[in-house]
């Protein structure tokens, strides 16, 4: 047997280097190098762009995601390269933000 893909996920101009699967609400999230996070559904169609605070971006301040995790009621929580956390509905609705100097793993 042959294992195929069971969807291809397109949207992101740079590599990705972080993900998420949220099999209860059927969304995989992903975040690449130099863009935004996106939001799909497991049959590979594109739903939403998490864009992070306008206020931290900048061509020289990119918004370069690093952790993302997934909630089953609908939250995802997204820790960017400049200690900032951004939690998001489904919707793509920034709910709340939070910056840290702390080394996060």
């Amino acid at each position: 047997d042959f294992a195929t893909p069971r969807a291809i996920l397109t949207g992101h101009d740079y590599e990705i280097t972080c993900a998420a699967i949220c099999a209860e609400l059927g969304l995989v999230i992903s975040g690449s190098k130099e863009g935004p996070c996106l939001i799909h559904s497991m049959n590979g169609d594109l739903l939403r762009t998490l864009e992070g605070p306008e206020t931290f971006a900048g061509p020289e301040n990119c918004l370069r995601p690093k952790l993302i995790q997934a909630s089953r009621e609908g939250h995802c929580v997204i820790y960017y390269e400049n200690g900032l956390f951004c939690v998001f509905s489904v919707n793509g609705r920034l709910q709340a933000t939070m910056e840290t100097d702390d080394k996060i793993k």
